[in-house]
């Protein structure tokens, strides 16, 4: 007895189905990394401070991540990183400088309030496609405790783009190499050009992207703090020396605003949270 043949309607219910579970898997993979980093950071919180338990240090991240408008996530990543303050009843980072937040020229970050990463990543973005000329793109940041880059920003990208190019590596893809040299990276075919590793290269492509630019975020002595790349849908020519140099100045200033605002905002909000954990501090 042969099966009934299968109707249109299934067809679309199943691929309605997959697209459900694959969301689904993305989610948990995104979740999982979050939850790691944030569970290893309550833990470094409990043997530091003698807390009773995860709930207790949670809070000591939730009240830091709150009143300094960090996300936890950075505070985690931060609180990992940093080196391990003296004593309980001093100053994490003693005699510290204070520097005023530093300028953002382009109109794109215009109306942003003070301290407001999210709002910058957001503008640096808008910016960068607006010269490039497209409305797909996405901007990565260091990753402290992984190494390589992890995406914080994007628009008109596919979930499954995001998902792939979560964290990437040092090598295999055009902003590991944007970020190694320190230098703009220009891919003017991604089917052609040799910068791609056969996974990288398939997951652009299937997101419609066929060329990108690659933009490093840059500090005052020069290191890379993060990355801003714009994506088309088409094969594209060098870019201008003009929109090169519009987009030099976008990556200089946001890389001094983001080490400005982990020297300054982070450092803030892990202060207070050492205060708290040493009953310095009211919550």
């Amino acid at each position: 007895m042969t099966e009934p043949r299968r109707t249109g309607v299934d067809d679309g219910a199943d691929h309605d189905e997959v697209r459900r579970l694959r969301a689904e898997v993305r989610d948990l993979r995104a979740r999982a990394r979050a939850h790691s980093l944030i569970a290893e950071a309550q833990g470094l919180l409990r043997e530091r401070y003698a807390l009773p338990g995860p709930d207790s240090a949670f809070t000591l991240m939730r009240l830091a991540s709150q009143r300094y408008n960090v996300k936890m996530r950075t505070l985690a990543e931060t609180l990992l990183s940093a080196p391990r303050p003296d004593a309980r009843d001093r100053p994490w980072f003693p005699g510290r400088a204070r520097l005023a937040e530093p300028a953002l020229s382009f109109p794109a970050a215009r109306q942003i309030g003070p301290g407001n990463r999210g709002g910058v990543l957001k503008a640096v973005l808008s910016q960068t496609l607006a010269v490039v000329g497209t409305d797909m793109g996405n901007v990565q940041l260091v990753d402290r405790v992984r190494g390589g880059l992890r995406i914080e920003a994007h628009t008109g990208l596919t979930e499954d783009f995001v998902d792939f190019f979560g964290h990437v590596g040092d090598d295999g893809t055009s902003c590991a190499r944007a970020a190694r040299e320190v230098a703009q990276v220009t891919v003017r075919n991604v089917e052609t050009d040799p910068v791609f590793d056969a996974p990288a290269r398939e997951a652009i492509l299937a997101a419609g992207s066929l060329a990108c630019h690659s933009v490093p975020l840059t500090t005052s002595a020069g290191l890379c703090v993060g990355m801003v790349s714009a994506h088309l849908d088409h094969t594209v020519d060098a870019l201008t020396e003009a929109q090169l140099k519009v987009l030099e100045v976008v990556g200089a200033q946001a890389g001094r605003w983001l080490a400005w605002h982990e020297r300054t905002v982070v450092l803030d909000a892990l202060e207070y949270l050492h205060a708290l954990g040493g009953g310095k501090a009211r919550p």
